[in-house]
């Protein structure tokens, strides 16, 4: 069977697709219909936390999907008030929202900023975000990322944003001076879709003093940094601070599709029966999804997993790549890695697939590195012997 050349004529032309098929996975690996293997250090962007065909997990969703799929959100979901408790544990906040996509649940955390300032009596809220960010493809959350590439042709956006630098507290309160609408504060702990660029630990201290000081709300997107990928549970929690508000998606059902919003005092309650709602949100199979995969993340001890073999995989790149011509930097925390190039570097993902390895490379120049959270230190070796000698050839052309 030959590579696929092309599309299907039938489906949209929205993704420019490297020419593989993937059949099956197991672990780390995955293989295409023509049987290649290929190592995976993308994880589907960060959304297969426990790899491929986990043996903990695939029972108990087959055991799910033989006793109820969907229902709707008329009634009482078990499994809503089970998954909810355990974000709730592990984050210190109070209540949460459960949705389809990272996209749905910043898209719920915009409404929930605009709500917070039309009942402080505020006709014309505004929400700080922030340049390079990525919260989705919405018209609201695409009015929120700091990307005019994916912007354009969809204007006019959505007004009522803000947009500073990273980490500078002073443009922070230089771009809000004196503004009474300022109702919010919406950030990535660390960008993923901007280039794997994270907000310094001082600088969440210090945006955190500021919405309490001002009674903004602080939101922080962990759709790709949550779920354990940095060694702690949400990213921003190596800053020892709590957000009013938390979006999650991605990792949190280890590839079954499932969002959340997570919110403490300060936002729980904004929300009231018709404020809003998701159909598919919180059906039973997502939510047991989202609680066997803390569960086992817990039993397999992945958080330590993820900052031990984390930290190996940054060395072990810096040791190969560090002083290369043309690396510009090598960053991240936990499995959440980029590889920032000093030249636009897209090729490598289609070189990458031909050497049997899966990445993405991601605002222009930086290659990410986000594997499951099982990755070994032996397979993180082995990215790192296939990744280098790619990028040491593409460098020297």
């Amino acid at each position: 069977m030959a590579l696929i050349e092309a599309a299907s004529p039938h489906v949209m032309n929205t993704y420019g697709r490297l020419p593989i098929a993937l059949s099956h996975g197991q672990g780390v690996r995955v293989w295409d219909v023509n049987g290649k293997s290929y190592l995976d250090a993308l994880g589907g962007i960060a959304v297969n936390t426990l790899g491929h065909n986990h043996p903990k997990l695939v029972p108990a969703l087959q055991d799910q999907i033989a006793r109820l799929i969907h229902c709707s959100n008329y009634y009482h979901v078990p499994g809503q008030e089970q998954l909810a408790k355990r974000l709730v544990e592990l984050s210190g906040l109070t209540n949460a929202f459960f949705c389809s996509s990272g996209l749905e649940a910043n898209e719920a955390a915009l409404k929930l900023a605009r709500k917070f300032g039309h009942d402080k009596g505020i006709k014309r809220p505004e929400i700080v975000v922030y340049e390079k960010a990525f919260h989705g493809r919405s018209i609201a959350t695409l009015s929120a990322t700091g990307n005019p590439k994916l912007q354009k042709g969809f204007e006019p956006l959505v007004e009522g944003f803000i947009r500073v630098p990273v980490n500078e507290i002073e443009a922070l309160r230089k771009a809000t001076e004196g503004n009474p609408n300022v109702v919010a504060v919406f950030m990535e702990t660390i960008q993923g879709e901007g280039g794997i660029n994270a907000m310094q630990v001082d600088y969440l201290r210090l945006v955190r003093k500021l919405c309490d000081e001002r009674d903004w709300l602080l939101m922080i997107d962990e759709v790709q940094s949550g779920m354990g990928r940095t060694g702690k549970w949400f990213a921003h929690q190596w800053a020892g601070i709590k957000p009013d508000v938390m979006p999650l998606a991605k990792g949190l059902g280890s590839g079954v599709p499932i969002g959340a919003v997570v919110a403490g005092p300060k936002a729980a309650n904004i929300f009231q029966p018709g404020n809003h709602g998701s159909t598919f949100g919180g059906n039973p199979l997502a939510m047991r999804a989202g609680i066997e995969t803390i569960r086992i993340m817990e039993e397999d001890a992945l958080l330590e997993n993820a900052a031990h073999v984390g930290a190996h995989l940054k060395v072990a790149l810096s040791r190969e790549l560090g002083r290369a011509p043309g690396v510009k930097d090598i960053r991240g925390q936990g499995l959440m890695i980029g590889v920032e190039l000093d030249r636009p570097c897209g090729v490598l993902a289609g070189r990458a697939v031909e050497a049997g390895l899966l990445l993405s490379v991601t605002a222009d120049s930086v290659i990410r590195l986000v594997p499951p959270l099982i990755l070994t230190t032996a397979e993180a070796d082995e990215v790192v012997a296939l990744l280098a000698p790619l990028v040491k050839t593409f460098l020297a052309e």
